[in-house]
């Protein structure tokens, strides 16, 4: 007989009916089906190790606990397999050995529930390492049947609301969180040997800078003001550059009012890193060998492919290409000389929205947002950008409409852009002034300028190299995950009337 499967056709109400039922015979006999603590617990990995080890006639016993995953009852026995954080261990249960009552109770338990087992470790007939159980113990009882096995769950909605139901019956998904935790550790791991010293700074903030943004918008009743949930950590962390914290860096949440797709949620996570005396190739050099050590420690490779097929291949050095030469090469070499009329025609051409207010910067950028960005598979830097688009960074030096920075493109998408960091508050201000012409008070996104930080730059701030990363798409681009929902525990989603 089989308990691999629970009955489809069965109503999930009436299935949790008959769980609840079991458990309060469990009540009603004195016993307790939500057990305690368990100690000396040997995760399944070490059994499976330890089994093809033991000599003839040896005897190791252990404990295990987990959840109870599959199940085949044979008369005066039974094999059941239990899955811990790891993996998963096979438990024989004999009727001989552990008694009528205690083999009559274990026929009763439902797949789903999470027990302890302590038995001696051995190897079946046909290699399964496993454990000729002698006691067990119902640590927590399961009142509703998990997904079918064979079909799993594979409703996405369903996956994303109900994640933890997703890490019970998908082991791959539970690998990918495993591998995002171990790519932060790798990162932290990295700067802290570079000299660097995580801070943590506010995520509620009277002003929402560092990025052009919509904020989430609460309200401080003790204070009786306004507050914003930070959309980066730019302003606050070279705060601490003038303060004299030479290098410093922040792993943490951002929150963006805006849209949700395949690379975007409102609420994600980013790093930030800010170097004294540096500048944007040094931020270059930085991030490049940053992803290359942790990727070569984690896995092993610098390639990586795929879902559709295709190879990112993070082998140094990494591509850097100018902005302009990138407009250029996809518009021709006399693109920037075109009247606007012209580029809008052309732009249109290409099936993109152009519309008549849109001037000559907008439309050239749009060319580059939509239809280059995505053309970037390889590693690559977009250097010397348009001074427009980033107001708290350097202008180069040879070419003051352009500013000293990058845009780190790999698989299509930022990773990372990074600055030779502006710290001349006189220029800081008039960029901030700019920014704000013409912009509505009522357009939700940054609207006031941070006197504070420009006090602080008044004092002085060195020169110095910064840049982002977006966590959940590196951890998207390493683990080959489609969704930026795949690589976050609870993605955001759209609230249900049930």
């Amino acid at each position: 007989m089989s308990e691999n499967q629970e009955q489809p056709m069965e109503n999930l109400d009436d299935l949790r009916a008959q769980r609840v039922q079991k458990l309060n015979k469990i009540v009603e006999a004195g016993g307790n089906a939500y057990g305690h603590r368990v100690d000396d617990i040997t995760p399944s990995t070490v059994v499976k190790e330890i089994a093809p080890k033991l000599a003839e006639g040896e005897v190791k016993k252990v404990r295990v606990a987990g959840r109870m995953i599959a199940r085949r009852i044979m008369g005066k026995s039974l094999f059941a397999s239990l899955r811990d954080r790891n993996d998963s261990i096979q438990l024989y249960v004999q009727k001989n050995i552990v008694g009528d009552d205690e083999y009559a109770k274990f026929k009763e338990l439902d797949l789903g529930d999470i027990i302890s087992a302590e038995g001696e470790i051995f190897v079946t007939r046909t290699g399964e390492p496993s454990i000729r159980t002698e006691k067990f113990e119902l640590l927590s009882k399961c009142l509703r049947p998990l997904p079918e096995k064979w079909h799993g769950l594979t409703d996405m909605e369903q996956r994303y609301r109900q994640r933890y139901l997703d890490l019970i019956c998908n082991m791959d998904v539970r690998k990918t969180f495993e591998l995002r935790s171990k790519i932060i550790s790798e990162i932290r791991k990295y700067l802290d040997s570079r000299g660097f010293m995580e801070v943590e700074t506010p995520m509620m903030q009277p002003l929402a800078g560092g990025a052009a943004a919509r904020p989430f918008v609460t309200h401080y009743n003790a204070l009786n003001c306004t507050m914003y949930m930070r959309i980066a950590t730019e302003l606050y962390l070279k705060r601490l550059i003038v303060g004299g914290f030479e290098r410093v860096y922040e792993i943490g949440r951002n929150f963006r009012n805006e849209g949700m797709d395949r690379k975007h949620n409102p609420e994600f996570t980013s790093i930030e890193i800010y170097q004294a005396y540096s500048d944007c190739r040094g931020m270059m050099e930085l991030i490049e060998d940053m992803v290359c050590t942790v990727a070569e420690k984690l896995f092993g490779s610098l390639k990586f492919k795929r879902q559709d097929g295709i190879e990112v291949d993070l082998t140094r050095p990494w591509r850097v290409a100018p902005y302009k030469d990138l407009i250029k090469g996809k518009m021709g070499d006399d693109w920037f000389e075109l009247p606007l009329a012209t580029k809008r025609e052309k732009a249109k051409a290409l099936g993109l929205d152009i519309t008549d207010d849109m001037d000559d910067k907008a439309v050239t950028h749009e060319i580059y947002d939509k239809t280059i960005e995505a053309t970037l598979i390889q590693p690559t830097f977009v250097t010397r950008l348009p001074a427009y688009l980033v107001p708290l960074a350097k202008r180069c030096t040879d070419d003051p409409e352009l500013v000293d920075v990058y845009e780190l493109e790999i698989n299509g998408q930022e990773i990372s852009p990074g600055y030779s960091e502006l710290n001349d508050p006189i220029e800081q201000r008039s960029r901030f002034d700019q920014q704000l012409i013409g912009r509505a008070d009522t357009d939700g996104e940054v609207d006031r300028i941070d006197e504070d930080f420009l006090n602080a730059l008044d004092y002085g701030m060195p020169p110095t190299g910064g840049l982002g990363m977006g966590i959940d798409r590196l951890v998207m681009l390493l683990t080959g995950e489609p969704s930026i929902r795949d690589v976050i525990l609870f993605p955001q989603m759209k609230l249900t009337k049930d």
